[in-house]
């Protein structure tokens, strides 16, 4: 790979990530994720020596391929690469990464522009979904340029409108793979629930927080880091995912009332750094479970009328639409985001 690999780095939603053609990466898992940790310059603190930016936030990949599926435009593999472990998961999938994946998928050839809006059937290959995004293309050409606003991104840019549907189980085969809303592990009360992200769900307050914190004070926490870490080992077997201590999901999330007119405030783990903001699955899995009666956050949660939850996070806040049936089920998921391209061109991994 000494020529180089070509590559395109984006911000989707409030991440950013190299979004690669699956055909310019070697075939075999285990050759690609060990050249992602040298692109993205894994394990170091720093990533000194690669393009990753030294935060889960930012240390992603995306891997696109025309898709043979009829119901679906392109594939879109979402790899983690993490920071300071010699690891890349795909264990998992990301909204936020998903939100350049249309753009990408136009400014690498694998869709035709139209001429205004061009729609993007996503084959999500994580959890085997499909998203439709509708992609900004005045002139059959994608832009940026727009004046939709996103908390934790600064600026206004081109909607990405993304709508999902049956997300529910996407990794754990059912809503809530326990058949519980609440579930009680080491004396806490947890939802475990996954509508496109596993998530354990917690009250705040049960860890002596009142979920305003910031992301440095939660870093700091070790006691609380120690107690939720212990909670998330046990919950993945309950949620059909084995054992997860070297995976990234579940992802951990503590829930408190809102404090700034939304539906409810959370703090996210991802699974062992503090979300800055929350992924956008995690913020579907969350509104999901202030429909649950009886679990912790329908408890606390302000339900909205119009059907738009609003997930106070430390960056804002996240809008999540969800759609239901007439008997109060839930039929689909969307969500508003935006991208922006960084730069396109060629990226050299850290040579063997």
């Amino acid at each position: 790979m000494e020529e180089g690999i070509r590559c395109l780095w984006m911000r989707g939603g409030t991440s950013k990530g190299a979004y690669f053609l699956a055909a310019d990466l070697p075939a075999d898992p285990a050759a690609r994720d060990a050249l992602l940790l040298r692109v993205m310059g894994s394990p170091d603190p720093r990533q000194i020596d690669g393009i990753g930016g030294a935060d889960p936030l930012t240390s992603k990949v995306a891997v696109l391929a025309p898709s043979a599926r009829p119901d679906a435009d392109v594939d879109y593999l979402f790899l983690q690469v993490f920071v300071d472990q010699a690891l890349v998961s795909d264990k998992q999938g990301c909204g936020n990464i998903l939100a350049g994946v249309g753009p990408a998928a136009i400014e690498r050839g694998l869709v035709a522009a139209q001429d205004g809006e061009t729609p993007v059937r996503i084959h999500m290959v994580n959890t085997g979904e499909v998203a439709l995004a509708r992609i900004a293309t005045p002139g059959g050409r994608v832009s940026y340029r727009g004046a939709t606003a996103i908390d934790g991104v600064p600026g206004t840019h081109a909607a990405v409108p993304l709508m999902f549907q049956n997300i529910a189980g996407s990794m754990c085969g059912a809503l809530l793979p326990t058949g519980c809303a609440v579930d009680v592990i080491d004396g806490v009360e947890a939802t475990l629930i996954d509508n496109g992200m596993p998530c354990v769900i917690l009250r705040a307050a049960d860890f002596g927080l009142t979920g305003r914190e910031s992301r440095e004070e939660l870093e700091a926490a070790a006691e609380v880091k120690a107690r939720l870490e212990a909670i998330r080992l046990q919950a993945g077997p309950m949620m059909n995912l084995g054992d997860v201590a070297a995976a990234s999901v579940p992802k951990m999330t503590l829930v408190a009332p809102p404090a700034s007119g939304g539906t409810i405030a959370t703090r996210s783990w991802i699974p062992h750094r503090v979300h800055a903001s929350i992924g956008v699955f995690a913020a579907v899995s969350v509104a999901s479970a202030c429909l649950l009666p009886g679990s912790p956050a329908a408890a606390l949660a302000v339900r909205p009328a119009d059907g738009r939850f609003r997930i106070e996070h430390p960056s804002g806040a996240t809008e999540v639409l969800l759609e239901l049936g007439p008997g109060g089920e839930l039929r689909s998921a969307g969500m508003l985001r935006t991208a922006r391209k960084l730069f396109d061109g060629v990226v050299f991994p850290v040579p063997e």
